[in-house]
């Protein structure tokens, strides 16, 4: 009988360092706390880390426009980025006709009656009723539409590239080092 508390008062001891042990485990190991300290920091960084955000998405969106036929572009990028909640279609024809009134207005390459063509059909039909228009142009509607479309995603591709330089040289100024507050911040946001 003897034998058998002994035994008991082992695998007590046992289960007792044991806990101990994970006790220690835990205070050595601590999961990153979200503390007052961390939320600053990692408030410093929201900005730069939704310019990034956009910044993929438009280089993204720019793979699609280089790669796609143009009347397929709406519909590729739709079905490649489902996520968004743009309006591709609509978007696309926004910039056609503000790129095309450029070339009206200050390039003077075409005349404005393009313009009011491109601005009663559809992104998707705009190459095939200019051409239906002007047979006789000795350039290439398609080109210049894609180079409108080009020139738009690059400009907004630079621009986010800008802010986001602006953002990590806002945090350098304030003595911190930009990965750091980066990496306060995915840790904050649980993000991997």
């Amino acid at each position: 009988m003897a034998s058998q508390e002994s035994k008991r008062y082992l695998e007590l001891q046992m289960e007792e360092l044991k806990a101990s042990h994970s006790m220690d485990t835990q205070k050595k190991n601590p999961a990153p706390k979200k503390n007052n300290k961390n939320a600053e920091i990692a408030k410093l960084y929201e900005d730069a880390a939704e310019y990034e955000e956009d910044l993929e998405c438009f280089e993204q969106e720019l793979v699609i426009i280089k790669a796609s036929v143009l009347k397929d572009i709406a519909t590729k990028l739709t079905q490649t980025l489902p996520d968004e909640e743009r309006n591709y279609t609509q978007e696309l024809k926004v910039v056609l006709e503000a790129g095309w009134t450029h070339l009206v207005d200050v390039t003077k390459k075409h005349p404005k009656e393009q313009l009011e063509l491109i601005k009663n059909a559809e992104f998707c039909d705009a190459v095939e009723v200019l051409r239906a228009a002007y047979p006789d142009y000795k350039g290439d509607f398609e080109t210049d539409v894609r180079n409108i479309l080009l020139k738009r995603w690059e400009m907004l591709i630079a621009i986010k590239k800008e802010h986001i330089k602006e953002e990590l040289e806002e945090i350098k100024t304030l003595g911190l080092k930009p990965n750091y507050v980066k990496r306060i911040y995915m840790q904050f946001h649980s993000i991997e």
